[in-house]
């Protein structure tokens, strides 16, 4: 991470704080005064966004169209707004293995994997890209881990299963933020278990990443005393985290562990502070929409069947009422930690589950879904 990125990483985190303290009416002020900014840097850059609201740039974010995936993709040229970039260039800079480049000297690239059956490119600059990283620091900062000078002489040190296919959002996460005050390891899901603890227990984490299913397999390693590792804060996303994966984690290491919802079009979308009550929704960054299948909002207390997410940072490639084949629920009860955002009680849809087979020799080996990213 070059002296800018930092320098606008700790920025947001100065914001962040501000923003945790806000009323609910200060926030959703803010929301409103981000989507008109927003909608009108749209309908004068971009020429898909003024047909496709067509009519309707003077009506509620809530009257607008649903944006998807497959829309966007077909009208890529015309949804972003430096009318320098064409998608097929960006095709080329992928099919050239050049992922790790910053597109156009300029611009970082984050592919979905296309496990929805569409995959989508989206753009950042480098303020929103530095505004993606926040998202992934938000939750350690919530868990009390803050980067300060001593950390030069004793590094917090990470250690992560970040996807190695180098257009996925946590490779490039990884490889962005690794620092001296950070410095990390990155670990393959697909090595062999033994493997994977020899490294851990030598390396010693202050903080873990990892998917749900493997923070799960890893705490199973520590009951069993094989994994000897005491890490600060255990970050899982990715999957859906169950009762049972939680219960398990937490014999292992206490109430260390910090569940987050993402997706590569907004970085991290909602997380648990230390009170651990549900997922807190960054609605300083986005304004989120639980939906039934017909579209109309869904009370809290109830299951969605999709999410609209407008991105209130991203004007490159501006997401309005953007579709996330999600199931949320939003809890009915806010957190005790006061902060004005609203939580996400439970996500229970594109479960992603490991696999279990015989091996030859007559026991079993899991393969977690990470292995088929690139597939």
């Amino acid at each position: 991470m070059n002296v800018a990125d930092v320098a606008r990483v700790l920025r947001h985190r100065a914001s962040f704080r501000r923003t945790d303290r806000w009323s609910r009416q200060r926030l959703l002020a803010h929301q409103a005064r981000s989507v008109d900014a927003l909608r009108k840097f749209a309908y004068a850059r971009s020429p898909f966004y003024r047909k496709f609201h067509a009519g309707l740039m003077d009506r509620p974010l809530q009257d607008l169209p649903v944006l998807t995936k497959a829309e966007m993709m077909r009208n890529f040229d015309d949804v972003v707004t430096d009318r320098a970039i064409r998608l097929a260039d960006i095709e080329d800079h992928f099919t050239c293995n050049r992922a790790a480049e910053r597109f156009a000297g300029r611009y970082t690239i984050s592919a979905s994997s296309g496990s929805t059956g569409q995959r989508g490119y989206f753009l950042f600059d480098p303020s929103e890209w530095a505004t993606v990283l926040a998202t992934y620091g938000r939750p350690a900062w919530w868990a009390g881990l803050n980067f300060e000078w001593k950390h030069l002489i004793h590094p917090m040190r990470m250690a992560g299963f970040s996807s190695l296919v180098p257009w996925h959002q946590t490779a490039q996460v990884a490889a962005s933020t690794a620092s001296r005050l950070v410095p990390s390891l990155r670990l393959d899901g697909t090595r062999p278990v033994a493997e994977v603890i020899e490294s851990l227990n030598q390396w010693k984490p202050y903080f873990l990443t990892t998917y749900a299913s493997l923070a799960r397999a890893l705490a199973e390693e520590k009951l069993a005393g094989r994994l000897k590792i005491a890490p600060r804060m255990i970050g899982v996303g990715g999957e859906v985290l169950t009762r049972e994966a939680r219960k398990c984690i937490e014999a292992a290491w206490g109430k260390v562990l910090y569940d987050h919802y993402g997706a590569s079009e907004t970085g991290i979308l909602a997380s648990e502070c230390n009170r651990h009550a549900g997922l807190h929704l960054f609605e300083d960054l986005t304004v989120v929409e639980v939906v039934d299948a017909e579209g109309r909002t869904v009370q809290p207390g109830k299951c969605g069947q999709r999410v609209l997410v407008t991105v209130l940072f991203r004007y490159t490639q501006p997401l309005i009422r953007y579709e996330l084949s999600d199931k949320v629920r939003i809890a009915a009860e806010s957190c005790p930690c006061g902060r004005p955002f609203r939580l996400i009680g439970a996500i229970q849809g594109r479960v992603e589950e490991t696999l279990h087979f015989p091996t030859a020799a007559g026991g079993r080996v899991a393969i977690d879904p990470v292995v088929f990213d690139s597939v």
